[in-house]
C-alpha cells in the first residue's frame, strides 16, 4: 500500500476509509508501517493547527480558564512530553487495550488542548463545545494520568458485572461534555470506546465518530463545532487555512 503517497495530496477521505476497512488488521505487519506514517502525518497536521488556532486566539484576547465559576487562567496546549511514549506503551497493555492508532499519535505527536474561556467579542465562546482533548494529564500535574484511568477502569469493570444488561464498553475519558464545558451541567465525558486496535477510533461526543471525523469538524469551525448564531465570520477567520486531516 502506497498510503501517504495518497494521503499528502490530498486523498485523505479515500485513505481513511481504507484503514477502516482494515479494521484491526492496520496492525498487522503488513499494514501496520503505513497506517503509523498516516495517523503520525494526520497528527502533526492537527498540532500545526492548534497551535495556530492557540496563537489566533491569544492575539484576539481570548482567556483560557476553566469551566467554573472561579475562571481560574489554564493554558490552551501543552505539548507532548517525554513521557508520552511509555504513556502509549502503558495504555496498549492495559486490559482495556490497544488503543487506535490515531490516538497514540495524538498522544507522542500533539498534547493535550484545553480551549474552554472566554473570547472579549464572544461571551457565549464556551457554549459552543470548544476543543478539549486531554490525554497525559498534563494540565492536572498533582494527578496521576496512569492512576486516574485505573481507577476509572476499575470503576466500569465493577459495574459492568453488576449490570451487565446496560454496561456498554470501557470510554476512556479524555474531555468534559458540552454541557459541562459551558459551566451549566454534566453529561457523559467525551471519549474513545475501548479495546479498539484500528487505525482510527470511535469517538464519543454529541454524536459518535471516527475520531480525525471529529477532528475535522472542529478545525473546519476555528476549533468550536457547536453551532453559535452570530459569530460565523469569527469562526471562519480562526479556520482560515488550517489543514485538513
Amino acid at each position: 500500500m502506497d498510503l501517504m503517497d495518497e494521503y499528502r495530496p490530498g486523498s485523505r477521505f479515500a485513505v481513511w476509509q481504507e484503514l477502516r476497512r482494515l479494521g484491526d488488521r492496520a496492525r498487522d505487519p503488513r499494514y501496520l508501517p503505513e497506517a503509523r506514517a498516516v495517523c503520525d502525518e494526520m497528527a502533526r497536521r492537527a498540532r500545526h493547527n492548534v497551535e495556530l488556532l492557540v496563537e489566533r486566539l491569544t492575539g484576539q484576547g481570548y482567556a483560557f480558564h476553566t469551566n467554573t465559576d472561579a475562571y481560574q487562567p489554564m493554558v490552551g496546549f501543552i505539548p507532548a512530553t517525554p513521557d508520552a511514549e511509555d504513556l502509549v506503551e502503558w495504555l496498549d497493555h492495559q486490559p482495556f487495550g490497544p488503543i487506535p492508532l490515531t490516538v497514540s499519535s495524538w498522544i507522542r505527536l500533539v498534547g493535550d488542548v484545553w480551549f474552554v474561556g472566554t473570547h472579549p467579542y464572544w461571551e457565549q465562546s464556551d457554549e459552543a463545545d470548544p476543543l478539549v482533548i486531554q490525554l497525559e494529564g498534563s494540565h492536572y500535574a498533582d494527578v496521576s494520568i496512569r492512576d486516574h484511568v485505573a481507577d476509572e477502569y476499575e470503576e466500569w469493570r465493577k459495574w459492568s458485572a453488576e449490570e451487565p444488561r446496560e454496561a456498554r464498553e470501557f470510554i476512556l475519558e479524555v474531555a468534559p461534555d458540552r454541557l459541562t464545558k459551558a459551566n451549566i451541567s454534566g453529561g457523559a465525558p467525551y471519549g474513545f470506546y475501548l479495546p479498539d486496535g484500528c487505525a482510527d477510533g470511535l469517538f464519543q461526543a454529541e454524536a459518535d465518530m471516527p475520531f480525525v471525523q471529529y477532528l475535522n469538524l472542529v478545525f473546519a469551525n476555528g476549533g468550536f463545532p457547536a453551532a453559535s448564531t452570530g459569530h460565523w465570520m469569527l469562526k471562519r477567520e480562526l479556520a482560515k487555512g488550517l489543514l485538513p486531516l
